[in-house]
């Protein structure tokens, strides 16, 4: 959420005349231009695009980076070497030691470094206090496995120009490293995948000392005329070509002046994507799934990709420019191959996106060529550290990442339910009366939210007490109904008396600095505060002991948190966040871990829930606005401060399919808009998208009207509660998405090129999904008015619509077909060869559903012979799971064998586990029925009954009722398999 802060005379002015001039301009749209950086007011951002612009433009240009091959080594799976980057026409150098790591994985990193940084032998301007090396401690909050070195890679050729390694798990994996100039392909079976350096644009800049100019004598004289001469003989000698000295050493943006203290030093790359034309990933923009290009033209942007958490309220659409969060991993598809890189770099970050055509032959005129990808990547500071995925699958390229940096969190079970959020509610009342209401409107949820308001003065960790008198029969209330509270603690704290929170953030120095070395003071929602240093150790301590029951009183064991504002914002900071020169732990820069920064802040919260009170080994919840690779551990993000417009609706779809692809699935956006007052119809349709957001929040701004789902009125209540009942009826089948997601980084929604990688026709498409393996596909409305909806189909198999059963689709694959879709339908279809779970009994909350009986939904697929699906289920609460307290259900429908079973998916012995509480309360839990759709008339309409086996021998039968399809409304035959009466946990055979 998002306010400005106290208002200069200036700033008072400003939004006067924005005020005024409202009807003719759009005044988010402008303060957004305003208030954020494009790349010629980034100073390296310009540095490196202009000098791409001169290598590009430059006949006989060649990169000045070469390896020396004496200084090569390679052993156990990695290389070694020096590059030398050549500075001047005088051929001076700077040394550059080259890492290139293969791994057991068949990844591959490639690390630059710089000697005299490294060395620490430079000087630091101002009496800094920073660092003087490369950040080199990502990897240490980023990374948590698959590093080990694959001591299979083998030298497979080596001369004096380039040396060739082939690894990976079949060795089929080849990278061809090339000394002068410096460059790398990768290549899979022999063929290019990805290109570093191909364009030549790899720059590092070097440490150089400031040279002091004379000052100029002729003040009159544009430019200093007279001395020009002899200052473009100075900048030979000391600039690289193309790059521009003035924001070298200091930089201003706004009344913010940034003292540079180690002067330039980005780093640079160009990676060429080889005949890819479409990359995905690098969350978070709006925009299109499949990325644009970024040098102008029509369609495309003019500004690159940017990757800063910043505090960006009512965002604008479509566009390039930063947002709260930063996952520097991008994706290149085509048909036949996907490969990847992540780009492990917290600074401040650009990406540049061209295509081109590639063709062998100059005289083919672009017949039969293909279309590659280059990228420009650049930081403002750093190591250049580059992981590469050479796939061949998108499902290979998520499985590694998440090796590297980890899979997404196992929720707690309620954290899938709906969440109801608002800034504010007002007292404890009104938070028991919304409860009351939803139960009185038949309207599920399981979560409600308290934002900043709930405080005494916006200090964190205390109760208004005044409108929150007793937060505990609050708690209490919401407990005996199953459900949770969701408190909002922001990582800054306010600066005043008598405030033991801040008296111990100073005594016991747990703040971060400023770059004199002094606690650092900012503006935020309190007023003057300071920031938690969520780097340093004893800080995350410090901040876990302030959540214990004890402590935070009024909390219970329902409460869990929400982390806002931790990209920092800072509202009088330099683009609304911390100067960069501000001083971490260890004295980096801010500059060096600005996007790690609101990673930090939610995993001590994170770590603070687990340690609230001994014994008590719960998951945490807790949702973060800012993030980085590797904030999937922790917990869930949502998309920042949207509008209530049809826009942000549609734009929700593609930028939560990007979160998913890019390895933080646990991803939603603000149902209803959190600005302004969407009308019924964009709220109901809303409420349909949101049931398929893996995080499905409703949330909405202090000055925005009432909005609860039960104030609608009809028919728009009976929708939306419709909708939400939908998503608690699958449950079961979103959380066993979840638990895949967990095992091995598979996204939880999924694109059309993800689940369909050879249909060539759906890689661009983005406003519609599967959900985890189930085989539903929705495509919600996301435009006014609109009374059907056109769904692309990716394969041959036949489709059924979720609610009618009518075939909607059976034959050509990469055909659009058109489903009714009036305001009280979602477009939901069921692929066909797919059997899902459900629970069907309406409840108030998923802890009411805990015990119930489960339902099978079975799609016979178009050629009748086989479907299957899986079940994940845990306690939802504990990590007991981690010892074998689950079930994990493997469901197959055998059309030849005309049978339904199920079996252990990890081919476990079930009965030798032994069972906790939980599982043996399980063993009560059973599958009600099964609904066959698809059911032909042939095969069922003399089947009254079936044979049910359960894994002891035992049989019995269960009722079938059968309704034949209808031809004339296309619906198809389905038959009800009812009290199959089986374990839900055991094995069992329905024999048809």
């Amino acid at each position: 959420m998002h306010l400005s802060g106290p208002l200069s005379g200036r700033w008072t002015a400003y939004l006067g005349l924005i005020s005024t001039l409202s009807v003719v301009f759009t005044p988010a749209v402008a303060v957004k231009e305003h208030d954020f950086k494009k790349c010629n007011q980034s100073g390296f951002c310009s540095r490196n695009r202009a000098f791409a612009d001169h290598a590009l433009s430059t006949n006989a240009w060649s990169s000045p980076y070469t390896v020396v091959p004496e200084s090569g080594s390679f052993k156990d799976g990695q290389y070694q070497a020096v590059v030398l980057k050549t500075i001047n026409d005088n051929g001076d150098t700077v040394r550059l030691p080259l890492t290139v790591s293969f791994l057991e994985s068949g990844t591959a990193r490639v690390t630059i470094d710089e000697e005299k940084r490294q060395k620490g032998e430079i000087e630091l301007r101002h009496n800094s206090r920073a660092r003087k090396e490369r950040y080199n401690e990502a990897e240490k909050w980023v990374i948590v496995g698959g590093l080990t070195l694959d001591k299979e890679a083998k030298v497979d050729f080596e001369d004096k120009t380039q040396l060739t390694v082939k690894y990976g798990p079949t060795s089929n994996f080849e990278a061809v490293i090339k000394f002068a100039p410096f460059g790398i392909d990768f290549k899979r079976d022999g063929v290019s995948q990805i290109k570093f350096n191909d364009q030549g644009l790899l720059n590092v800049e070097h440490w150089r000392p400031k040279i002091e100019k004379p000052a100029l004598e002729n003040k009159d004289t544009p430019e200093g005329e007279q001395n020009q001469e002899n200052k473009e003989e100075e900048k030979k000698e000391e600039e690289p070509k193309g790059e521009d000295e003035s924001t070298w050493w200091d930089e201003s943006f706004g009344t913010n002046t940034d003292s540079k203290p180690r002067g330039p030093e980005s780093v640079g790359l160009d990676i060429t994507f080889s005949g890819f034309e479409h990359v995905f990933g690098i969350p978070s923009h709006t925009g299109p799934l499949s990325l644009k290009t970024t040098r102008g033209g029509d369609g495309s942007y003019s500004e690159p990709y940017r990757l800063y958490n910043a505090d960006v309220f009512e965002y604008i659409l479509d566009s390039p420019m930063t947002l709260y969060g930063s996952i520097p991993f991008m994706q290149a598809h085509r048909k036949g191959s996907s490969v990847g890189v992540f780009w492990l770099n917290a600074a401040e970050t650009w990406v540049d996106i061209t295509k081109g055509k590639d063709s062998k032959n100059p005289l083919s005129l672009g017949i039969g060529s293909k279309t590659s990808t280059h990228t420009h990547w650049f930081s403002e500071s750093g190591l250049l550290d580059v992981f590469v995925f050479l796939g061949p699958a998108p499902k290979d390229l998520t499985a590694k990442y998440g090796e590297l940096t980890g899979t997404t969190t196992m929720p707690q079970e309620f954290a899938i339910g709906y969440h109801q959020c608002r800034w504010n509610y007002v007292s404890d009342e009104d938070v028991k009366d919304v409860d009351r209401k939803m139960d009185k409107f038949k309207m599920p949820y399981d979560v409600i939210w308290l934002d900043i308001e709930y405080t005494n003065d916006k200090k964190y960790f205390t109760w208004d007490e005044h409108s929150f008198k007793d937060p505990i029969g609050m708690g209490k209330q919401l407990e005996s109904h199953g459900r949770q509270l969701v408190t909002i603690i922001d990582p800054h704290i306010k600066n005043t008396d008598n405030y033991p929170v801040v008296a111990e953030l100073k005594s016991k120095d747990l703040a971060v600095k400023n770059k004199d070395g002094n606690i650092f003071e900012g503006w935020c929602w309190p007023g003057s505060s300071h920031w938690i240093d969520a780097f340093k150790p004893a800080a995350r301590e410090w901040w876990a002991t302030l959540f214990k029951y004890a402590s935070f009183k009024g909390t219970m064991e329902n409460t869990w948190i929400w982390n806002d504002m931790n990209e920092p914002s800072v509202f009088n900071g330099p683009e609304t966040t911390m100067p960069k020169d501000n001083l971490h732990d260890g004295n980096w820069e801010h500059r060096d871990v600005h996007n790690l920064n609101g990673m930090t802040f939610h995993n001590a919260t994170h770590h603070a829930l687990k340690t609230r009170k001994p014994g008590e080994l719960r998951r945490p919840f807790v949702l973060t606005r800012a993030f980085f690779a590797g904030s999937q551990r922790i917990g869930a993000m949502w998309t920042g401060d949207n509008t209530a417009e049809w826009g942000h609706l549609k734009e929700s779809i593609p930028m939560i399919l990007s979160q998913n692809i890019a390895g933080f699935p646990f991803s939603g956006a603000d149902v209803g808009g959190f600005f302004g007052n969407p009308d019924k119809q964009l709220l109901t349709r809303w409420y349909q998208a949101g049931a398929f957001y893996p995080f499905f929040r409703a949330h909405a701004h202090i000055d925005a009207r009432r909005r609860e789902p039960y104030l609608m009125g009809e028919p728009y209540n009976t929708i939306i509660a419709a909708a939400l009942r939908l998503r608690y009826s699958l449950l079961p089948s979103w959380y066993t998405a979840f638990h895949q997601s967990h095992v091995d980084g598979t996204p939880i929604v999924k694109p059309m090129y993800f689940t369909h990688p050879e249909e060539e026709a759906g890689f661009g498409i983005d406003n519609q999904f599967f959900v985890g393996n189930t085989g539903l596909l929705v495509k919600p409305v996301t435009e006014e008015n609109k009374e059907s909806q056109d769904i692309f189909i990716p394969d041959n198999e036949v489709y059924y619509d979720y609610f009618t059963y009518n075939v909607v689709a059976s034959g050509k694959a990469g055909k659009t077909v058109t489903v009714d879709a009036p305001l009280e339908k979602l477009p939901l279809l069921m692929r066909g060869g797919h059997i899902f779970p459900r629970r069907d009994i309406p409840r108030r909350s998923s802890q009411l559903q805990k015990w119930d009986d489960y339902t099978l939904v079975l799609t016979i697929p178009k050629d009748g012979k086989h479907a299957e699906g899986e079940l994940y289920v845990d306690d939802g609460d504990s990590y007991d799971f981690e010892k074998g307290q689950y079930i994990n259900r493997k469901f197959v429908f055998d059309g030849a064998a005309k049978s339904i079973t199920s079996v252990d998916k990890e081919g476990r012995d079930t009965k030798g586990i032994k069972e906790g509480e939980w599982l043996k309360k399980m063993n009560g839990v059973k599958v009600d029925k099964i609904i066959v759709v698809g059911a032909e008339e042939k095969e069922w309409k003399s089947r009254k009954e079936v044979k049910v086996v359960d894994g002891e021998g035992r049989e019995w039968t269960a009722k079938v009722e059968f309704t034949p399809g209808d031809k004339v409304k296309g619906r198809a035959g389905f038959a009800i398999i009812r009290k199959v009466g089986a374990r839900i946990g055991g094995d069992w055979r329905v024999e048809l």
